[in-house]
C-alpha cells in the first residue's frame, strides 16, 4: 500500500505543479490564434490523462504522471514560441 499511496501522492503533486506552471502563460488568442489553440488542446489532454488516472486508481506505472510533465513542457515551449514570434 505505500507504493500506491506514494504514486497516488506523486501523481497529484505533479498535477498541482503542471497546473500552476500553466496559469497565467497562456498565449493571446488574438496575436497567435493557432498557439493558443495548441494550448487549450494541451490544457484538454491533461484533463483526460487526469482522468485516466482516477478511472484506473492511479496505478499507471509512473507513465501518465510522465505523460502530463511532457504535455506541461509543451504548454511552455508554446509560450517560448510566441515570445520568440514577438520579437520578429
Amino acid at each position: 500500500m505505500k507504493v500506491r499511496d506514494l504514486i497516488v501522492g506523486s501523481t497529484l503533486c505533479l498535477g498541482l505543479f503542471a497546473s500552476g506552471v500553466m496559469v497565467g502563460q497562456d498565449v493571446s488568442a488574438h496575436r497567435h490564434p493557432n498557439l493558443a489553440a495548441a494550448q487549450d488542446l494541451i490544457e484538454q489532454a491533461i484533463g483526460r490523462v487526469d482522468a485516466a488516472q482516477r478511472a484506473n486508481e492511479y496505478d499507471m506505472g509512473g507513465h501518465a504522471a510522465k505523460a502530463k510533465e511532457l504535455l506541461a513542457d509543451a504548454f511552455r515551449e508554446i509560450k517560448q514560441a510566441a515570445r520568440a514570434a514577438d520579437h520578429h
